[in-house]
């Protein structure tokens, strides 16, 4: 099975047949081996949730866009170093991926900050390496080193080289349990520093020590570590073992979120010009690090649309997603992509009628409630197969699927159609965006909201101020047409209100010989076929 999850959804403002059909094609895709997931890009209207509370069906995933995010990018996950590891560990880790800097966590992945690689080699040249504050178990990995005493995880204090003579040593040499001491083989200056508490000793070249000398260490709770490196080699590298905590960036980091948009990001580095940045979740978690040459290869979403085929209905950041198949009834829109895809098309009155096509195509079994909600949508969609869309295809596939559902669907119809019609306590925003889709013409643009009801006398005494909105809306997103269409289907009639300036787009749309707000337009219920179609040749004939 695939694992990449795709995600299926029909357009803003989603309507029965819409939310239906993202839900049964993605269990047809899945029982065909794909990974889907039906997704909404809207709120579920009253209709669709009765049925999908009729057939006990959850509502879809809501997703609010498809634009790639950091998490689609393939940056460096898991690449950071906590915070108590040592120097030569963070410095070894970066030259073996070729990066210039790292994040630092401590405990459960939490982010600590960031070490750049300039600022490790600082510490390299510029710092006291005579001091160290690290751990037992860092000496013993970056010295190569054997465990001989160990009394203490914690390691702080100043080295010193027994380089000189042992009389000039025991005469100048003061020590004390703030030394780290390395030596060789020299029993004189370790009897000393062991008598005087030291609280290291380094024994270089593997030495091996007598055991009345272990005995004193042990007895003074002396550390000791063995190491096969010279004198000069310990010094060389001993502070490559302090905790990468200390050479820290001081100043605060910047950081990213992995669900932050890739496109704001990429803004964002313009401006701050470093080359890399640490990934976090929500939890303030640090996920890896993200460097700009990464974003070069990025994983985007894939997508299957239903139900249209129009950028402009559909979610945002389509263009950055990969389209993998489009299952519509509408006109031809004007989706693009890269690639050659399954396209079907079809004029039926609902897409459930093709999805259901599909079901009987590959011979799987449809199961009672996704054959319920099939047939709620093609109901809706084609007003109980009185709309003018209404096909052959569409009443066989609704008596088909009623028999599945064991439903009797004209009883079931009239109380789904029902279910969608009240429109009491709705403001003007939500009448008009109810069940709203946007066209684009001869570069106008075409908004369309349809409301069904049959309560028609709520809306000629709230028409004015529906009319104010309408204007308002049209200016403020420059809408040449927006149009709210009031339909009863069951006097089979629309009422029209617009904004003003589309008056005469109106009037010569449906050749009305007089035009007035809620204008009556008979036998005109069907948006795809009846009522933008007719708006678009107006637009486009007569070069509005």
């Amino acid at each position: 099975m695939n694992e990449k999850i795709t995600y299926i959804f029909g357009h803003k403002n989603p309507d029965t047949d819409s939310i239906c059909a993202s839900i049964a094609l993605s269990y047809l895709k899945n029982k065909l081996g794909n990974n889907t997931i039906p997704a909404t890009l809207g709120e579920i209207n009253p209709e669709t949730r009765f049925a999908l509370n009729y057939f006990n069906i959850k509502n879809p995933y809501h997703i609010n866009d498809v634009k790639l995010q950091i998490k689609d990018v393939s940056y460096h996950k898991d690449c950071f170093i906590n915070k108590n590891k040592p120097i030569k560990e963070a410095f070894d880790y970066m030259n073996k991926y070729s990066l210039t800097g790292i994040p630092v966590i401590e405990n459960k992945n939490k982010y600590y900050g960031y070490v750049s690689l300039k600022e490790l080699s600082k510490e390299i040249i510029n710092g006291d390496y005579h001091k160290i504050n690290t751990s037992y178990t860092n000496l013993i990995n970056v010295l190569n080193g054997k465990e001989i005493l160990k009394f203490d995880k914690e390691i702080s204090g100043q080295v010193l080289v027994a380089s000189y003579a042992k009389e000039t040593f025991m005469k100048k040499i003061s020590l004390d349990s703030t030394y780290i001491l390395v030596v060789g083989d020299r029993k004189t200056i370790i009897e000393y520093a062991i008598e005087s508490k030291v609280k290291l000793l380094i024994n270089i070249a593997n030495v091996e020590l007598s055991k009345d000398i272990l005995n004193k260490a042990k007895k003074n709770k002396v550390n000791i570590i063995s190491t096969p490196l010279s004198s000069y080699e310990v010094s060389k590298i001993i502070s490559f073992s302090n905790y990468i905590k200390d050479v820290i960036r001081k100043e605060e980091s910047v950081t990213f979120n992995e669900l932050d948009y890739l496109s704001d990001f990429l803004e964002e580095s313009k401006k701050l010009k470093h080359t890399n940045y640490p990934i976090l979740n929500s939890k303030k978690e640090c996920k890896g690090l993200l460097t700009l040459t990464d974003c070069n290869e990025v994983q985007k979403k894939q997508v299957i649309l239903v139900d249209h085929n129009n950028i402009s209905q559909s979610v945002d950041g389509l263009e950055e997603a990969e389209i993998m198949e489009i299952i519509d009834h509408h006109n031809i829109g004007n989706v693009i992509t890269k690639s050659p895809i399954n396209f079907r098309n079809a004029r039926v009155g609902s897409v459930n009628t093709i999805i259901y096509e599909l079901y009987k195509e590959n011979n799987i079994k449809i199961p009672r409630d996704i054959a319920g909600i099939m047939a709620s949508a093609i109901i809706s969609d084609t007003l109980l197969l009185t709309s003018p869309t209404t096909t052959e295809r569409d009443k066989k596939a609704l008596i088909n699927l009623s028999k599945t559902a064991k439903i009797k669907y004209k009883n079931y119809g009239i109380e789904l159609l029902k279910s969608g019609m009240s429109i009491k306590g709705l403001t003007n925003e939500e009448m008009l965006y109810k069940d709203f889709k946007s066209y684009k013409i001869n570069e106008s643009m075409i908004g369309i909201g349809q409301i069904f009801t049959t309560d028609i006398n709520l809306i000629k005494n709230k028409k004015n101020n529906i009319i104010k909105y309408l204007d308002e809306v049209a200016k403020k997103e420059n809408y040449k047409v927006l149009t709210l269409f009031v339909t009863d289907i069951f006097e089979n009639i629309s009422y029209c209100l617009y904004n003003k300036a589309s008056e005469n787009i109106i009037q010569n749309s449906f050749n009305l010989e007089e035009i007035y707000e809620a204008v009556e337009l008979k036998d005109i219920v069907s948006r795809k076929i009846q009522i933008a179609p007719y708006i678009m040749d107006t637009i486009e004939k007569e070069n509005y």
